[in-house]
């Protein structure tokens, strides 16, 4: 591509609404030496503008383990489980605190959000995460994501906030995933051993040939270039494209919005919506069925719209909150699929029931849409 094609790509970012940030843990630490306190207010800023200007934003921050390994004078990160636990429990505290005295200064709101691999793998704790965090971002807060290092094992741990951001973005469905880092972008070769490395600007996630480029990770971070690249590939599954940057690059996030070439970027192959689409057709095996009227088929089939639940006339099966359902007409045809909102027990209580008197009818509403839009695929 050239320089002109680059620009205009990256001119398309001032119409992303939805960014997931991550900054690393070398950035935010000053590589060990404490907070970097005047970093993080720099990027702070930077986000309270892009905030100002009608996107929204979910930070994923690493550091807690280094800030802890600071507080506790440990210059050497441990093997133990338990001492990353604790570090991670004595370092999150001043990391939280950091982030909310800073976005205060703009009268911003801020949400602490622990993950693991198990939140994000049960479909339940998935949608549920999803709600909160989607409501969060409704209200103008911004939540700030880390690995639940106090409580994480060997056997469900992220090992590394690259793949905790892409794993954000698929679940709020962003539309760009900056990774912030403390290399300029991704290398043709290690630019810290190699002098003829060159900055590749522009590729696609999907292409093979940037695993063998990438190098490993630094003395405080789990993570590397390698993480990154794989990080890109599982954002792209749901159309989110990544931006590789140095985060030490003077006002990065703001020069990006603008447009300017800076870092790496890895773009997806599909649109979000479609990508999740796509995803959501291949499931083969669905959990139970939904009967809708020839009035819901029709606002499927021709409106696109949501599912609601007075279309539905009748569920079979046995699913839960976030299963893949089928949809059919009252003569038994395939017409959707879908993620379901309500588990069979309640879905079967709200069948033909107006929006209105969900709440009636349950006692509480997850959704009003017994499947929402994005995430039903008609056939």
């Amino acid at each position: 591509m050239t320089a002109v094609e680059w620009q205009e790509t990256r001119q398309k970012l001032a119409q992303q609404k939805r960014w997931v940030i991550k900054i690393g843990s070398a950035l935010l630490t000053n590589d060990g030496r404490g907070l970097n306190r005047e970093g993080m207010q720099s990027w702070v800023d930077q986000i309270a503008a892009l905030l100002q200007q009608g996107h929204e934003v979910v930070l994923v921050s690493s550091g807690s383990v280094a800030e802890g390994m600071t507080r506790l004078g440990w210059s050497k990160r441990p093997d133990e489980v338990h001492k990353l636990q604790a570090a991670a429990a004595v370092g999150q505290m001043g990391l939280v605190q950091a982030y909310e005295t800073a976005f205060a200064g703009h009268q911003r709101a801020t949400a602490q959000i622990l993950l693991t691999h198990d939140d994000l793998s049960d479909r339940k704790r998935y949608l549920n995460a999803r709600s909160t965090l989607r409501t969060l971002l409704s209200l103008g807060v911004v939540p700030v994501i880390n690995e639940n290092d106090t409580v994480v094992t060997d056997e469900i741990k992220f090992g590394d906030n690259d793949t905790l951001g892409a794993l954000v973005a698929n679940l709020v469905e962003a539309d760009v995933l900056v990774i912030l880092t403390d290399q300029l972008g991704l290398f043709t070769a290690d630019p810290r051993s190699n002098p003829d490395a060159q900055l590749i600007a522009e590729g696609r996630a999907s292409d093979p040939q940037y695993m063998a480029m990438a190098g490993g990770g630094g003395v405080l971070g789990r993570g590397g270039m390698i993480t990154k690249i794989r990080a890109a590939k599982l954002a792209a599954r749901s159309g989110a494209d990544t931006v590789i940057v140095g985060g030490r690059i003077d006002n990065v996030i703001t020069r990006l919005r603008a447009g300017e070439v800076l870092g790496t970027m890895l773009l997806a192959d599909k649109e979000p919506v479609a990508a999740r689409k796509q995803w959501i057709a291949g499931h083969l095996q669905t959990h139970g069925e939904l009967v809708l009227d020839a009035g819901a088929v029709k606002a499927l089939r021709d409106g696109g719209r949501s599912l609601l639940p007075i279309g539905v006339v009748a569920t079979t099966g046995r699913f839960e909150r976030g299963q893949v359902v089928a949809c059919k007409d009252e003569q038994g045809n395939l017409v959707a699929k879908g993620l379901v909102n309500y588990n069979q027990s309640d879905a079967q209580k709200i069948v033909r029931t107006p929006t209105a008197q969900l709440e009636q009818a349950l006692g509480y509403i997850a959704e009003p849409e017994i499947i929402h839009r994005d995430n039903l695929v008609v056939l």
